[in-house]
């Protein structure tokens, strides 16, 4: 056992929570956790007493999930604005005219609404990007920064300062991304592909990163064809500037043009910077292959082959509902469902992966090094209703309970009447949200 935690949890009389029954990913008996102080005391072994008791009853539990990369600030924008044409191009024309009409409670009131969604659904933690340019100014760092602080006992919120616009050829850029990094951003984002200079938009990235000790996160490679690989000097950089284990890079669908071998000889690359790669496949099935008359590609970066690399991949939400992704529930567990059928992965050890890639690889990519079910990790945690962890993807169970930090934060209660079965079916009263 940690020894802090060894020595708190002989202080308390106590525990604070205790579940017991547990079925863990990686373990075929059920066990208990034990939590005090925010943090798992124990897994396993006599634990008898504690101030709130949870029966689980062989249900799964996972950690968390963590959400490596959403955009808050321009989600839920379907209704306003209208994309006919689905290309990566039109979404970021229409978004950026969108955003000229954008305000500060605008921005937050659906940010918030997002939010909601993806803690109803078990993300404890979560990295979004914030558009910084000269079209929206600072409005989004004004309207995401005090979600934080409200979403704090529910979820951990990372905020990205992201130069969607270009940094080269959208002058004064530079020094915005500089001020929303002293308002308090947490990461600094680059979009290469979108810019007249790639190689310096990705300096310039870096030079910030290095300025105020942030990691770095880029959108890259999202083209059908080969036509950048950007990666190869993000990784170059990375490497150079003794960046390794602090850049994600989302996207990157041009990987899954190359030849088998081109591909594991820029993947070889990847795993060397330690480079942590962000999948989003509800964008990227949706907006890549739009040209192709007839077998239409997937538009998926290889995520099998980066995983056999040892390269941490997260599944991601990216967009929702907007001209980037028109459907959208901010549930990572349908990412994992979607990406088992796009990218062919139905065996149970490839189900059980692609939980890991929104649990435990995303904590990685994100610098979460407590997360996950063991002595001394932060008890973020979800109750899945199944018996095995692969039918989290498999079939989409409800979840009955969310642990944020010791707490139980969220409860789900989900009930079906078979009203077909009963020879006379009661009144029907509808439940209301709580």
């Amino acid at each position: 056992m940690n020894r802090a935690i060894e020595r708190q949890y002989h202080r308390a009389t106590l525990l604070d929570l205790l579940l017991r029954g547990c079925r863990l990913p990686d373990r075929d008996d059920p066990t208990d956790i034990g939590i005090v102080g925010g943090r798992i005391a124990a897994v396993g072994g006599d634990l008898s007493s504690a101030r709130e008791v949870v029966e689980v009853a062989g249900r799964v539990v996972t950690p968390g999930l963590v959400e490596a990369h959403i955009h808050l600030d321009k989600a839920l924008l379907a209704g306003r604005v209208p994309a006919t044409a689905g290309t990566l191009e039109e979404a970021i024309r229409l978004t950026g005219e969108a955003k000229r009409r954008f305000s500060v409670d605008d921005i937050r009131a659906r940010a918030r609404r997002a939010l909601e969604m993806a803690v109803a659904g078990g993300t404890t933690a979560l990295r979004t990007h914030v558009e910084v340019d000269p079209i929206v100014g600072l409005m989004g760092m004004e309207a995401v920064l005090p979600l934080r602080e409200e979403f704090a006992p529910a979820v951990d919120l990372q905020i990205c300062a992201f130069a969607q616009e270009g940094i080269v050829h959208a002058p004064g850029t530079e020094t915005l991304l500089r001020r929303a990094l002293a308002m308090g951003a947490d990461v600094i984002g680059g979009c290469p592909y979108n810019d007249s200079n790639a190689r310096r938009h990705i300096e310039t990235v870096f030079d910030l990163a290095e300025e105020f000790g942030v990691p770095a996160d880029f959108h890259a490679d999202f083209f059908d064809e080969p036509e950048h690989l950007h990666i190869a000097e993000i990784a170059e950089q990375a490497v150079r500037r003794g960046w390794q284990g602090r850049v994600a890079a989302g996207h990157l669908t041009e990987l899954a043009a190359l030849p088998p071998a081109e591909q594991d000889r820029i993947i070889a690359t990847i795993a060397e910077a330690r480079i942590g790669v962000v999948s989003l496949p509800a964008t990227d099935l949706y907006l890549m292959g739009r040209r192709d008359t007839h077998n239409v590609r997937r538009g998926l970066t290889p995520i099998r082959r980066l995983l056999a690399a040892g390269v941490p991949v997260a599944l991601s939400t990216n967009n929702v509902q907007n001209p980037f992704t028109p459907v959208g529930t901010a549930d990572l567990a349908h990412m994992a469902y979607l990406t088992a059928v796009a990218g062919h992965m139905g065996a149970v050890s490839e189900l059980r992966a692609l939980l890991d890639c929104i649990t435990r690889y995303p904590a990685v990519i994100m610098g979460m090094t407590d997360h996950g079910i063991a002595q001394g990790c932060r008890a973020d945690l979800v109750v899945w209703e199944c018996r095995k962890p692969e039918e989290i993807v498999a079939g989409l169970p409800p979840r009955a309970l969310v642990v944020k930090a010791g707490r139980v934060t969220v409860r789900h209660e989900h009930r079906v009447h078979y009203r077909w079965r009963l020879d006379a079916p009661r009144p029907l009263q509808l439940e209301t949200e709580e």
